[in-house]
């Protein structure tokens, strides 16, 4: 079996022994293969994106070009607009930058809480990660038990590499975010990212004021490479 055809058995098997089942679309590349896959193969998952309010223009545009292009409804997740005001008020917009702990609670209230309430209701979810993007996903498993959820979490990419989910978008002609051709490799919050120099990992652009064993907001930690229990 081509990989092309396992990811979409894999994808198939999700949403028929796990609905209601989710794909959380960071919109990067990654997702936009799944997305490309749920979208041909009509598959009944739903996608929903966590709008943080610090997303870049192109990144957000991409929520109307998945609509055009598939006929399929992005569920936008925003964080609570009191919870960004204090935020904001007592740390600045950028407080962030003054220490790891401001860094990860502005990612707490703008993508953790958000997140819960848009796996509200669902028995799976569905992410872009693979094991390649940073040391924190190394031991990245397809699949995993997401103990803070209380629900299953499949990373049907974990085992590509970032040429073949370039190869597939190229092949399939998939709309992609621009930024990707002006450096970016990992795309978030636009404060938060930058394009990446030759010979640094992809996601070195993130944070990239923070210890590398430290780049991620909070997502995907509690279960990273843990494997799920049988369903």
């Amino acid at each position: 079996m081509s990989r092309e055809l396992g990811l979409e058995a894999l994808l198939a098997g999700v949403a028929a022994d796990f609905a209601p089942a989710a794909l959380a679309s960071s919109l990067s590349a990654e997702d936009m293969v799944l997305t490309d896959v749920i979208a041909r193969a009509r598959l009944p998952v739903e996608v929903f994106t966590l709008d943080t309010g610090r997303l870049h223009a192109e990144t957000l545009r991409l929520i109307d070009v998945i609509g055009r292009r598939y006929g399929i409804e992005v569920r936008v997740f925003r964080p609570d607009p009191a919870a960004v005001a204090g935020y904001v008020a007592a740390h600045g917009r950028d407080g962030f930058h003054d220490s790891p702990e401001l860094r990860k609670r502005c990612c707490a209230i703008r993508k953790l809480e958000p997140l819960r309430r848009a796996l509200s209701g669902k028995r799976a979810w569905i992410t872009g990660q693979r094991r390649e993007q940073s040391p924190t996903r190394a031991a990245l498993a397809v699949r995993e038990f997401d103990a803070v959820h209380g629900l299953v979490k499949f990373n049907p990419l974990a085992d590509w590499s970032e040429a073949q989910v370039w190869d597939y978008l190229a092949s399939r002609e998939v709309p992609y975010n621009p930024l990707y051709d002006q450096g970016y490799r990992s795309i978030g919050c636009a404060p938060c990212t930058r394009a990446v120099l030759p010979g640094e990992d992809v996601r070195a652009g993130r944070w990239w004021w923070e210890a590398p064993q430290a780049r991620e907001c909070g997502l995907h930690v509690a279960s990273a490479g843990r494997p799920a229990k049988a369903a």
